[in-house]
């Protein structure tokens, strides 16, 4: 695409987004998009999903991605999960086979 077709092309897409604005009834395609907030987890859900998956604290804290600390402070409810945290919970919640559909932290017999 030349740069003359990109300069065509944007102006384009602006003149819709003008005339659609303008115009009583929408005219561009919309898409309405809802996302599900980060759900807040206390102590006693964080320490129940943990045991749901057999991992000790200082596995868990390996598979999430936080130190052992943090996992402690999150079962002791001086802290709380928050973002990336908080959604990796809510699908280990939803899913009980997502520690082996993604299996972040294995066990090797020693030899």
């Amino acid at each position: 695409m030349g740069e003359k077709s990109v300069y065509e092309s944007i102006m384009t897409g602006l003149n819709e987004a003008l005339e659609d604005a303008r115009s009583e009834k929408p005219i561009l395609k919309r898409n309405n998009v809802i996302v599900e907030p980060v759900k807040i987890f206390g102590a006693d859900e964080v320490k129940r999903i943990r045991n749901s998956t057999g991992m000790s604290q200082k596995i868990f804290a390996s598979y999430m991605g936080v130190s052992d600390k943090t996992v402690e402070a999150w079962e002791a409810g001086t802290n709380h999960p928050s973002g990336a945290a908080s959604r990796l919970l809510s699908m280990i919640e939803k899913d009980k086979e997502l520690i082996i559909k993604f299996p972040f932290v294995t066990s090797a017999l020693a030899k």
